[in-house]
């Protein structure tokens, strides 16, 4: 499964989660089999060769209009933040549906 992030820096080990309009770069991280496979960038979220099937939110107010459009699910990361924390947080299912 391919999960889009944005982020504030391409350096996975110090990248952290931010709002939809801060992001400097965009993150598809694939997993399979409860692993990550690849980390990939991009300076737009709908720049990548394979369309994401989620999409992680900082908090539940980020508008998930432009991310629905593409039939990605809102996933939200309410203290999560470093990738390890999110690819954690999304195998364990600690994140959250957007509440809309």
């Amino acid at each position: 499964m391919y999960v889009l992030v944005p982020m504030d820096s391409e350096d996975v080990q110090e990248a952290s989660l931010v709002k939809v309009a801060d992001a400097k770069v965009w993150a598809q991280i694939l997993i399979e089999e409860g692993e990550v496979v690849e980390i990939l960038h991009a300076d737009e979220f709908d720049k990548f060769e394979n369309l994401s099937e989620a999409v992680v939110l900082i908090n539940d107010f980020e508008n998930p209009m432009p991310f629905l459009e593409y039939n990605m699910m809102p996933l939200v990361a309410h203290t999560q933040r470093s990738i390890d924390d999110i690819v954690e947080a999304y195998l364990f299912r600690e994140l959250h549906d957007m509440a809309v």
